[in-house]
């Protein structure tokens, strides 16, 4: 059996989350994100190039937690899909457009200072031992 893999998304906050609703009462969160963007030179070296920004949607729970808990500037590691959908422009011609649909998202821990306070659901870690200290060295 193959391990189930999830399309993801790493970036940056770039605007403040909003929360809304769908006309089904539904939570909805969106937000701007942006993107880091590298290219490799010859050398073997990294340049940093302009990020690119996206749209990003959460719902229900997630959208809950995201308007909670993410502020602009946070680093994000989210899972989930690309929706695409079609617009007309200005000139009348039809445009694809895509949005990212997180169905979790954490803080990116590469980036981000935290402390886990654990839940009361959290079950214990029970192969944790004490380990005694070990005796003086007496000199």
């Amino acid at each position: 059996m193959s391990i189930p893999t999830q399309m993801s998304l790493v970036g940056f906050v770039a605007s403040a989350p909003e929360l809304h609703f769908t006309k089904q009462g539904a939570e909805c969160c969106r937000l701007r994100v942006g993107v880091e963007q590298w290219r490799k030179e010859v050398d073997g070296s990294f340049t940093k190039l302009d990020p690119t920004f996206h749209d990003m949607f959460a719902f229900e729970s997630t959208a809950r937690e995201t308007y909670a808990r993410f502020r602009k500037g946070d680093s994000f590691v989210a899972s989930g899909y690309i929706h695409e959908y079609e617009v007309e422009s200005r000139d009348g011609a039809s445009v694809i457009k895509e949005e990212f649909v997180a169905k979790k998202i954490g803080h990116n821990i590469n980036k981000t200072d935290y402390l886990v306070q654990r839940g009361r659901h959290a079950a214990p870690d029970r192969s944790l031992t004490p380990v005694p200290e070990p005796p003086p060295i007496a000199i």
